[in-house]
């Protein structure tokens, strides 16, 4: 007789790690629906590992009884690879190359699923959002103090594709074309939107996607820039539809399927 197959859970814990607030919630795996309150924590003055781990195990108490014995999943901003961060841009240089799961895990107190915040954030999208049952190629890219991007093929992941650290012209994606490059730099709406088109060009004729999302903070303002976006690329776009449940959600998908 074979064994059976572990049952998978109706709902699972998910934590967002950025890097300027860390937020967490119980999400329902059928629905994608937030079951508590989301709870977030200023993520602790520069971003070390021995400051930001208690936050984890802090904000899993803040959710009480509902997530008892639930399983934990992270999305942290940095390409993971087998639960190892291999480099992390906006936090402390202490997290890069250390077993970022079971480091986690000591302060969750249970184990942790551990992923890139771009591809959760793409894997919550994929599954209950504006991918939803989508086959082909999908890029997601989440515009805000960067640039991630997550990359499905039929809907499976292609993890880590950092795209916002490929140069496009003579600069670095992100430092350019971010929503804090727009930020910083006082840029019109369309002003920063013809450098969004100059990047999404730049993936598409690596990637050549049958679609791209565009989630991050901006996409409550895509009135003001998806237009002028829209006339600058070929590629068919959609605004992401979870806003900012995307990288919880995902990241309790990513713990329900570990």
């Amino acid at each position: 007789m074979g064994t059976k197959r572990a049952r998978r859970p109706a709902r699972a814990v998910g934590i967002d790690i950025g890097g300027t607030g860390m937020k967490a919630a119980v999400a329902d795996l059928t629905t994608g629906e937030l079951v508590t309150d989301r709870v977030r924590i200023p993520t602790p003055k520069g971003g070390r590992p021995k400051d930001m781990g208690p936050v984890v195990g802090r904000l899993i108490a803040m959710l009480g009884d509902e997530a008892r014995d639930l399983p934990v999943g992270v999305g942290f901003p940095g390409p993971v690879v087998a639960g190892r961060i291999r480099s992390a841009a906006n936090l402390d240089a202490g997290w890069t190359e250390i077993d970022g799961a079971a480091f986690l895990a000591e302060h969750a107190g249970r184990p942790v699923a551990l992923g890139n915040d771009a591809d959760v954030a793409g894997l919550a999208e994929m599954r209950f959002g504006a991918g939803a049952g989508l086959r082909g190629t999908v890029l997601m890219l989440t515009l805000g103090t960067g640039i991630g991007s997550a990359l499905f093929v039929d809907g499976r992941l292609v993890p880590n594709t950092e795209l916002g650290h490929m140069i496009v012209g003579r600069h670095e994606a992100e430092a350019r074309a971010s929503a804090s490059a727009r930020e910083r730099e006082g840029l019109s709406w369309s002003k920063w939107a013809k450098r969004v088109a100059r990047c999404v060009n730049a993936y598409q004729a690596l990637l050549w996607p049958d679609l791209v999302i565009l989630g991050g903070g901006v996409s409550k303002r895509a009135h003001d820039w998806l237009p002028h976006l829209e006339a600058d690329v070929r590629v068919p776009l959609r605004i992401a539809t979870l806003e900012n449940r995307a990288g919880v959600v995902g990241a309790a998908v990513l713990a329900g399927e570990a």
